[in-house]
């Protein structure tokens, strides 16, 4: 496999609002037409509403975007031991052949949990290395680093500062990154320092120098992107913000509509090694393919169409874990189903029009 990866866009929040819009709006025109996009669960997965915080993002992107026609997959990989287990081959299986994957809010720590070494996150990993755009927002670009800062642990549980080992998966590039969303939070308003991602710089202090020597903090600044292009080893800073990094004692600024090199972020390299889709990954894209390859091309099939209309019902009742499982049954018979302002749309895996 030839190493070309794809971009990546780190939001510190506003994925949705009108800054996250023109973040978004500058990927997509990058991408083919129409854009497939697989939005994962993972960050949200012990929450009980979590196709409800993906789908929020979905409908964005049908809604705000909808120039570039996006496909969406919402990807179920909520929780290890479940049937929606990120080691779930036929749910990875939903990762590949995407122009961009997105994860988002939820808990650092359980995404860490959930995805390291899963077969969703290597799925995830080779689809990057091989084009695939990433992008990450607040607790997934945390999950992210080197280093994660246990948000919700410290700031609403009250343990002590600390950071937990985090998915590393900027070491892909020799790059060892603390990725700090919220970086310029003013939710406390005059009375609580709540930047720093609700750390505050009374806390935040001392949990720098808890760091090992190396790692590259990187803040970012609410309703701000950092892109990187690693192909080409540029960045650039897009929104309201600015971005901070701060390595060896020393702190870099870069404002809105900035670019820079990607060695302010350390040792920067490409990738030596190949890294290809899990087998069991693989295996199950390949049978996908295949039942699309059998599908009827023309028109879907009753069967399909059943299923479409129980979707849709579920969907109404906020039957969520449902209208999931569903959506599911639908890609195996080979139809991949998007959500538009029109209704459910049909499309076949075959690559042909229905």
């Amino acid at each position: 496999m030839t190493t070309k990866p794809g971009l990546i866009v780190l939001f510190g929040s506003g994925e949705t609002s009108p800054s996250g819009k023109k973040v978004f709006d500058w990927l997509l025109r990058r991408l083919p037409v129409p854009v497939q996009v697989a939005i994962l669960e993972t960050p949200a997965g012990f929450e009980l509403n979590s196709p409800q915080v993906a789908g929020r993002i979905a409908d964005f992107l049908a809604h705000k975007l909808q120039n570039y026609r996006p496909l969406v997959t919402v990807v179920p990989a909520r929780r290890r031991g479940t049937p929606f287990s990120p080691d779930a081959a036929e749910i990875s299986a939903m990762i590949p052949g995407k122009d961009a994957l997105f994860l988002g809010p939820g808990s650092p720590t359980y995404a860490v949990r959930q995805l390291r070494d899963s077969l969703a996150w290597r799925a995830i990993v080779a689809s990057h290395l091989q084009g695939t755009a990433l992008v990450m927002a607040s607790a997934a670009a945390i999950a992210a680093s080197a280093y994660a800062l246990p948000v919700y642990e410290i700031y609403k549980v009250g343990e002590d500062p600390h950071w937990k080992p985090g998915l590393d998966f900027f070491s892909l590039y020799g790059l060892s990154l603390v990725l700090v969303p919220h970086w310029n939070n003013q939710d406390g308003g005059e009375e609580l320092d709540t930047s720093r991602c609700y750390m505050g710089r009374t806390r935040f202090d001392p949990l720098l120098e808890m760091l090992p020597p190396g790692p590259t903090v990187v803040g970012i600044d609410e309703h701000t992107a950092l892109i990187l292009d690693l192909a080409t080893g540029t960045c650039r800073v897009m929104g309201r913000g600015g971005v901070t990094i701060m390595s060896r004692g020393e702190a870099l600024r870069f404002e809105q509509d900035q670019t820079f090199s990607a060695q302010a972020l350390g040792p920067f390299q490409m990738p030596e090694d190949e890294i290809s889709l899990p087998p069991e990954v693989a295996a199950q894209v390949r049978a996908l393919q295949t039942q699309a390859q059998e599908a009827v091309a023309s028109d879907p099939p009753p069967e399909v169409l059943a299923l479409v209309e129980k979707r849709e019902t579920a969907r109404s009742r906020s039957e969520w874990a449902t209208a999931d499982a569903l959506r599911a049954r639908i890609a195996a018979a080979g139809w991949h189903i998007s959500d538009t302002p029109d209704g459910p749309q049909l499309e076949s895996l075959s690559g042909e029009a229905p």
